[in-house]
């Protein structure tokens, strides 16, 4: 059974992460007011998906696998450093010329794992 104390603070950190204007509610005002409310329905499930894959995380132990094994957890931060500096070569080197409005279908699958990859990292 869960302490009372570990519940309280899952429920508040469940609640602060859905409730403030992060990334994830800026990215599905901005997709809801470019496409609508029906195309944004797939990245909003995303979002879902990947709050619940971070919260699942934290509650099967994943602080504490970390603390455990301090390498993995060093590990992880130069995967997040690397991937940081590779977004960033890909925005330094994007085309700039061939800008337009237009929509750019990418697609239901898509928009479902672009919110949910956003939600975790």
């Amino acid at each position: 059974m869960m302490e009372l104390s570990f519940f309280l603070a899952l429920a508040i950190f469940s609640f602060v992460m859905s409730a403030t204007p992060d990334s994830n509610n800026i990215m599905l005002l901005a997709s809801g007011a470019q496409f609508g409310f029906r195309r944004t329905l797939p990245h909003m499930f995303g979002i879902g998906i990947g709050m619940a894959m971070l919260i699942s995380s934290a509650l099967l132990g994943l602080g504490a696998l970390f603390s455990l094994y301090p390498p993995l957890y060093s590990l992880l931060k130069w995967l997040g450093a690397g991937y940081l500096l590779w977004l960033a070569w890909k925005i330094a080197n994007a085309p700039v010329n061939g800008l337009s409005t237009d929509s750019g279908e990418k697609g239901c699958a898509y928009a479902l794992v672009a919110g949910g990859f956003v939600s975790v990292y």
